[in-house]
């Protein structure tokens, strides 16, 4: 955790006393997915972490809903195009009730609740239409001649005459317009419309908004910002933030945040970012579906914000369990980890056992994906004691698991107990090594465990010349319909006894 306490030492040798603030924004133009999450998590850490150490500390969220609706996503319909350019709090729901904006912002509010998140919520449409940027308008406009200059010299950018810091809403829509002048008292100003002609517009109430470059420098100084994260594309020489900390010191008087660029989360093998237009993302509510709060935490929290990271619904997700549990097991912890388990627990109800991810699965969908019967089977394993001690969290942890299998589990872990088996499906050695083991765990001891099983298995290898893939696929194709599935000797010492026999005997 050396990331965040450099962060946090720096925020508070800039701030010996007083409230420190942090901030994150995001545009609700698709779905908050894990990559989002990415920088709402590092704002509220860097407070959690403040607030640690005595220090009274907000993180405020920006919702960026006063943006312009510029691309219509994957999943939302094709007619939507027809309000390219308005802002995003005006343009229709595609479920019908509230505004585009409302549509994923309700989401992210749901997965903020599962997060534990006491991150303030702002919308920044509300506080365009509640005259909140008014000063901020103003000092752009009065200093558009200072402004056009930094983004000159800083960006590199060629501005033309007619360039203006402001949009403004024209027919509904969201326009670049030329500024000519500025009324103070009547809080209005003339713009030049589309067809050439001046145009008085008042910028007191959401009429009028800045540009993202100034936009962005101005939110810090209204609000205080003492730290932000942001993506990386921010963070580039002449980028947002190099222009922003110009602006802000020079046209609002301020001094920009801490930054903490960060980097993309894409899907494991994918060279581009997760992407709310693409859909190539796991929305942020279909992830708490699956994981829990604390495994979504260690996922971000564990690397430092400029490290690129992966992820996806398999191999990923299953070692994140694992990877976790052994960390909440280490009676050695260093201070680094240590701190990064009482962030990751914070207001939470532990729910990750240390049973191994793959084999609570197994158990689980071997049980029928009943919970008391898969700690029960558990029971009979080297995991007794954790079974017996942690029954609560294992059950916990079982309702996200059924989520994944319902929902995002890679087939090749997916398996049921088949209900019918027909014989002529086998050949005859098949039949008879089946029936062989059959009678074999028929006189098998009550207790017999895993390794018994794997013996009996292999007891019929010479005697039947079948090599051990052919037996261990036979098996599987009678009790589960596939090619594989788990570990055979074990996977068997679990099964109902009686069930198990007949099946053997090719009985349904």
């Amino acid at each position: 955790m050396q990331w965040l306490n450099d962060i946090v030492d720096r925020a508070i040798a800039q701030h010996p006393e007083g409230e420190i603030i942090v901030s994150s924004g995001v545009s609700p133009s698709g779905t908050y997915h894990l990559g989002t999450l990415r920088e709402i998590l590092t704002a509220e850490v860097v407070m959690l972490e403040l607030r640690r150490r005595g220090r009274e500390s907000r993180h405020l969220h920006i919702v960026d809903d006063h943006d312009i609706f510029r691309k219509v996503p994957v999943g939302v319909p094709e007619e939507w195009s027809k309000y390219l350019g308005r802002p995003l709090c005006e343009v229709p729901s595609p479920s019908g009730e509230g505004s585009y904006a409302d549509y994923y912002l309700d989401d992210m509010i749901h997965a903020a609740g599962k997060l534990h998140l006491q991150m303030e919520v702002l919308r920044s449409n509300q506080r365009y239409q509640d005259g909140i940027y008014v000063p901020a308008i103003e000092k752009t406009l009065e200093h558009i001649d200072d402004i056009r200059r930094i983004l000159t010299d800083i960006s590199g950018r060629q501005l033309d005459e007619a360039w203006s810091p402001i949009q403004v809403i024209e027919d509904g829509y969201l326009k670049n317009r030329q500024f000519k002048s500025l009324d103070l008292n009547a809080k209005t100003l003339i713009f030049v419309d589309k067809d050439g002609q001046d145009r008085e517009i008042s910028y007191a109430n959401g009429q009028v908004k800045l540009n993202w470059r100034v936009d962005w420098p101005a939110r810090w100084w209204l609000l205080g910002v003492d730290v932000e994260p942001f993506g990386r594309d921010h963070a580039t020489k002449g980028g947002s933030y190099d222009t922003g900390e110009v602006i802000v010191r020079e046209v609002f008087g301020g001094e920009a945040p801490i930054p903490i660029p960060y980097n993309f989360i894409n899907r494991t093998g994918d060279t581009k970012k997760m992407s709310k237009s693409a859909g190539n993302t796991i929305t942020a509510a279909e992830l708490l579906d699956m994981l829990p709060s604390e495994i979504v935490w260690y996922f971000i929290l564990r690397a430092a914000p400029e490290k690129l990271l992966f992820f996806d619904e398999g191999d990923t997700m299953m070692r994140l369990f694992d990877d976790f549990a052994a960390l909440l097991a280490q009676k050695d912890r260093s201070s680094d980890e240590q701190q990064l388990v009482e962030l990751c627990l914070h207001d939470v109800e532990p729910t990750v056992s240390n049973i191994p991810f793959t084999h609570l699965v197994e158990s689980y969908q071997a049980s029928l994906k009943d919970a008391d019967r898969t700690i029960d089977v558990i029971k009979r394993t080297e995991h007794a004691d954790t079974a017996e001690h942690d029954a609560e969290i294992i059950r916990r942890e079982l309702r996200f698991i059924d989520n994944w299998l319902t929902k995002r589990a890679p087939e090749e872990v997916k398996f049921a107990l088949r209900e019918t088996v027909a014989v002529d499906e086998f050949t005859d050695v098949e039949r008879t090594f089946l029936a062989k083991l059959a009678e074999k765990i028929a006189e098998a001891p009550a207790n017999a465990d895993g390794q018994w099983f794997h013996n009996a298995i292999y007891e019929f290898k010479e005697e039947l010349g079948l090599s051990p893939k052919d037996m261990f696929t036979t098996l599987y194709r009678a009790l589960i319909g596939k090619a594989s599935g788990p570990r055979a000797g074990w996977f068997l010492s679990i099964l109902p006894r009686e069930w198990l026999i007949q099946r053997l005997r090719l009985k349904s």
